[in-house]
């Protein structure tokens, strides 16, 4: 699936080149790992305590358009792996200012996002056993997954996959309890439909805030296009691992937020401290709720290490395209980009005096920036997908996996998604965040547009 733009090969110019050994059982747990993260275990709660009940309808909402954003991606991805992915397809679809403003946009987020669970995760180590302070925790995780992600991407994927395994185990053993807490079959009194109070407590301008906050909880999902590119028969391995994984995205997270609105009564600070633990506790299982605390932070630093995995592979593709510096893919024996790794992570070194100095409040800070950056990803997608789809169906070329309902479901999700920017344009608790990263998008695409003509300039020796 292409057009008619330059061909962007993985192997960069000086013959270094990313190194295959992701297999799909690795690709569809990495997927899942992303996803489960800071946006469901931290943002859960700050989502609910936005909108009240009506969370549940955001992350609805939010859930089904993903799964379809999913699936246009899956098509892409499919037929054309590469590390750049949507960076890459919306490239090739709206030309070479689009493709380096959403590589950069994703790279900026991924590092955000990655610095946000690392402190996540410090914070709830910090609470479990103290030992250190919320910043030096940070520290030590910024250390140890700048090096786990340094080694090989076969070591690195089967390590993803158990870590993965782990948390998916973890929410599905969570959403028995709580269902069985829910239907009266535990010791303790099920609260039936007492706790779910007002649906609409803070009104539409709740559930819209909300919107964004939970759009960061399905933030990394998207890491699957990135990894196509390292797995063996990436194909047939992107289209098993797109039909498996986004009806359980929507399970997970729709069915994690309807248990603790129902358990939790609705003023209760737990949710927003800690709502997953909250539960555990409020059933009567606190063995259960620290353990799952423990969990929690292991989630946490999986899928920051997932991002970072994710940031790395795409200043790897700007690079190639020349879109980065040349320094970004330069690669390592073991087909790992160093450049990249190390550069992704900076956001999250510099997060540790940050905590330092201003505590918790950095970490309410990163999450609330991602959410809009996150839009924009998926309106790109989106968009990339509905033209590079009517190329595919000119040129006659074969599509391992298509998008349902095209053209018709592609454009309903295009309208929803720009619904979501007029209504988060029309609540002034994040207009100013819509339009800051409307202004980012802008001065990105603009430099991407004027590097590339002279780039051209100077290939065709042009003054």
């Amino acid at each position: 699936m292409v057009a008619d733009s330059e061909e962007i090969p993985v192997e960069a110019d000086d013959g270094t080149t990313l190194k295959g050994g992701l297999k799909p059982r690795h690709l569809v747990m990495m997927s899942l790992g992303s996803a489960i993260g800071a946006g469901l275990f931290v943002g859960s709660g700050e989502g609910i305590a936005l909108a009240g009940p009506a969370a549940l309808l955001s992350y609805a909402i939010i859930g089904v358009i993903i799964v379809s954003v999913m699936r246009m991606l899956g098509e892409l991805a499919a037929a054309d792996p590469n590390p750049g992915a949507f960076s890459y397809y919306v490239g090739k679809a709206l030309g070479p200012g689009a493709g380096f403003m959403m590589g950069w946009l994703w790279w900026i987020q991924m590092t955000i996002v990655v610095a946000a669970e690392s402190l996540a995760a410090a914070e709830g180590l910090n609470s479990l056993i103290g030992v250190l302070p919320v910043w030096a925790w940070a520290l030590v995780f910024m250390i140890v997954f700048s090096v786990l992600n340094l080694s090989g991407v076969g070591h690195f994927g089967e390590l993803e996959f158990w870590l993965s395994l782990i948390k998916v185990t973890f929410i599905v053993l969570f959403l028995v309890i709580g269902a069985a807490y829910l239907f009266g079959w535990m010791s303790e009194p099920s609260p039936g439909l007492s706790n779910a109070g007002e649906f609409l407590p803070h009104g539409i301008g709740g559930v819209t805030a909300a919107l964004l906050v939970i759009a960061f909880a399905f933030g990394g999902i998207e890491i699957i296009a990135v990894a196509a590119a390292e797995t063996d028969d990436p194909g047939p391995s992107v289209t098993k691992a797109i039909r498996t994984i986004v009806w359980r995205i929507l399970v997970f997270y729709v069915g994690s937020v309807a248990v603790i609105l129902l358990v939790l009564p609705a003023d209760d600070p737990r949710i927003q401290d800690s709502p997953f633990v909250g539960v555990l506790e409020q059933i009567g299982l606190p063995a259960v709720a620290t353990t799952m605390g423990a969990i929690i932070v292991v989630a946490l630093l999986s899928s920051m290490n997932v991002n970072l995995y994710g940031a790395s592979r795409m200043l790897f593709s700007l690079s190639v395209r020349g879109m980065a510096p040349s320094a970004a893919r330069k690669v390592r024996t073991n087909g790992v980009p160093l450049t990249g790794v190390l550069a992704s992570i900076v956001v999250g070194f510099l997060v540790v005096p940050a905590t330092y100095l201003w505590g918790d409040q950095v970490l309410d800070r990163l999450l609330s920036v991602v959410g809009s950056t996150l839009l924009v990803t998926w309106l790109a997608i989106t968009g990339a997908q509905i033209v590079l789809r009517r190329h595919a169906e000119r040129d006659g070329t074969h599509l391992p996996l298509k998008m349902w309902g095209y053209p018709y479901l592609s454009w309903l999700t295009l309208l929803a998604l720009v619904a979501i920017v007029v209504l988060a344009l029309s609540t002034a608790s994040v207009r100013g965040q819509v339009i800051s990263t409307a202004v980012v998008v802008a001065a990105l695409w603009v430099i991407g547009t004027v590097t590339a003509r002279r780039r051209a300039r100077s290939d065709s020796g042009a003054p």
